[in-house]
C-alpha cells in the first residue's frame, strides 16, 4: 500500500490544505509533505495522529474504497495487517463503510509496545487478552492484564500497551473510530 498516495488522496478529497492538515493534527506541514512523498514510514501512534485531524481510523484508513463491504464472514487469511514491526492489528470487517465498530485480534511480540507516546483519540476502546500478558498505561497508572482480563476506557485518555511478558500476547479489542 502506497501510504503517501492515499493520505494525499484523502487530503485533497477533504478540500485540505498541507498547512490545514499539519495545524489539525499537531505537527508541522513538513511532516505531511514527507508522509506524502513516501519519504518517511510513520509509526502507528504518528499516523493516527495525522489521521485525526480529518478524522477517520486507521482501518477505514487502511479499507476505504475496499469493494468487500457486503461480506458478512471474514476469514483470517483475509484480515488486513494494520500494524507494523512487532505488533499485528488484524481487522475484522474490512471494506464496511461507515464503521461503528473496530474490532482487531492484536498480537505482540514479546517486548512489543505501541511506542513511547502516549495515544489519544475519540471514542471509547475495550479488549480482553487471550493469551500472554500486557500492560495497559492510562493517564498515570499501569495495570497488568493476564488471558481472560480485559480492559474498557474512553481514549481520549493518554494510553499506551506492552507486552511485558516471555511469549507472544495476544488480545481481541474493539473500539468506536471517529467519523468521516
Amino acid at each position: 500500500m502506497d501510504i503517501g498516495y492515499k493520505l494525499k488522496h484523502l487530503r485533497q478529497k477533504a478540500q485540505l490544505s498541507q498547512r490545514e492538515l499539519a495545524k489539525r493534527a499537531g505537527v508541522t506541514n513538513g511532516f505531511i509533505s514527507q508522509l506524502e512523498n513516501n519519504q518517511l514510514s510513520p509509526s502507528i501512534a504518528s499516523l493516527k495522529k495525522v489521521l485525526d485531524g480529518f478524522p477517520i481510523s486507521l482501518a477505514d484508513f487502511f479499507t476505504e474504497n475496499d469493494e468487500t463491504s457486503a461480506n458478512v464472514v471474514f476469514r483470517a487469511s483475509e484480515m488486513p495487517d494494520l500494524g507494523s514491526g512487532d505488533i499485528q492489528y488484524l481487522l475484522v470487517g474490512h471494506g464496511k463503510t461507515p464503521r461503528a465498530i473496530g474490532m482487531l485480534k492484536e498480537v505482540m511480540q514479546p517486548g512489543a509496545d505501541t511506542g513511547p507516546e502516549m495515544l489519544t483519540h475519540g471514542g471509547e476502546e475495550c479488549g480482553i487478552v487471550i493469551e500472554g500478558c500486557l500492560e495497559l498505561s492510562v493517564d498515570q497508572e499501569s495495570y497488568r492484564l493476564d488471558p481472560g482480563d480485559g480492559y474498557y476506557f474512553d481514549s481520549r485518555r493518554p494510553h499506551r500497551f506492552r507486552n511485558i511478558g516471555s511469549d507472544v500476547c495476544v488480545l481481541i479489542s474493539a473500539n468506536t473510530p471517529p467519523s468521516f
